[in-house]
């Protein structure tokens, strides 16, 4: 089976280039496709953010363009133009696993049956697979520094699952 397109919504590069750990995604996947709303949000209108400038020099995330169908001004009702985007391209190209932190855009994918992750299970497989020594002080990082909110469940469950 060929392998699958990574397909990301701009919190999961944003939140890991402001935690200084986007060479994870380029370590975990050899090209990660962002389409245009995406890109737009992430580098034009976060401009002055931590961490655009390593993002617009990483030469592995593409930027796609993708069609304006029926599908995407569904999905538009629902999530923002990035969150559309990803789920619609994710749909066009089939054999994909998107890169999704919000919890209405995970719902959507589910209903379509696409593969995903979020910045946190991205960060768990870096803690398992020995990239990261300790997942909490990271986790503590994304929610201080980035302004990532996580649900103290989800917290707990991230650190229990890694043995932490």
């Amino acid at each position: 089976m060929p392998e699958k397109l990574v397909i990301s919504n701009a919190s999961p590069i944003m939140n890991l280039a402001i935690i200084g750990r986007l060479d994870l995604l380029r370590e975990f996947f050899s090209v990660v496709y962002v389409t245009q709303g995406v890109w737009k949000e992430i580098v034009i209108d976060g401009e002055n953010k931590s961490g655009v400038s390593e993002i617009k020099n990483a030469n592995w995330i593409k930027v796609v363009t993708i069609e304006e169908t029926p599908l995407l001004q569904l999905l538009l009702k629902d999530l923002d133009i990035g969150e559309s985007e990803t789920i619609a391209y994710a749909i066009e190209k089939k054999n994909a696993v998107v890169l999704l932190d919000e919890e209405d855009a995970r719902e959507i994918a589910d209903l379509y049956g696409i593969e995903k992750t979020g910045v946190i299970g991205i960060l768990m497989r870096a803690k398992l697979e020995g990239k990261i020594s300790l997942l909490r002080p990271v986790l503590d990082e994304l929610r201080n520094n980035a302004g990532f909110w996580i649900k103290d469940s989800l917290y707990e469950g991230a650190l229990k699952a890694v043995g932490e």
